[in-house]
């Protein structure tokens, strides 16, 4: 075995390694279980190699959350990409991300991490200023009021799927969410 102070060292893979097993304590134990200490150790690296990338784990944690509002970021702008129809695009977008997660993966392997940013007063702040920068950046295209209820019923169906409430009719109330995004005609 090479000893630590002639290995090569590859501060990214470690930071990587650290933010895995940061998620995957998380959603398998719980937020609480995240410490410093477990995480090292689950990763294979020192309390000061761990240290050394997040001082904290408020910073960990933060950390996990921000690669979450990444990848819902970047599956909602690829399928925003892909629509040819600016006025409601960005609900659109929103609407099929979450029920196509919760039909994929009954709540993704994200959903113990959401659930805790209910009930965390910090989580639930970061997750607030994302969700209104989000809505302040698409305005102008989704700024109606009958949008934001719709991405708020979206909100509303994934939760009650995280707690397997029965949604037998979830292609509907999808298809009823979505016609809601459609550009309003003007009355004749």
């Amino acid at each position: 075995m090479e000893s630590a102070y002639r290995r090569r060292k590859q501060p990214e893979l470690v930071r990587r390694n650290l933010l895995d097993e940061a998620r995957k304590l998380a959603v398998t134990e719980g937020l609480a279980a995240v410490t410093v200490q477990a995480v090292s150790e689950a990763a294979g690296v020192t309390k000061g190699g761990c240290i050394h990338h997040f001082p904290s784990k408020k910073d960990l944690i933060e950390a996990v959350f921000d690669e979450l509002l990444q990848a819902i970021d970047k599956d909602i702008e690829g399928r925003m990409a892909r629509d040819p129809e600016p006025y409601g695009s960005f609900t659109r977008a929103y609407i099929n991300s979450v029920f196509d997660k919760n039909e994929r993966m009954n709540g993704g392997h994200w959903a113990p991490l959401t659930i805790s940013a209910l009930t965390d007063p910090y989580l639930r702040t970061l997750v607030a200023d994302w969700a209104n920068a989000r809505a302040e950046r698409h305005s102008a295209t989704d700024g109606d009021m009958h949008l934001r209820i719709a991405r708020f019923a979206a909100d509303g169906i994934w939760v009650a799927n995280l707690y397997r409430v029965d949604i037998s009719d979830a292609e509907k109330i999808k298809a009823d969410l979505l016609s809601v995004t459609e550009r309003p005609r003007a009355k004749v």
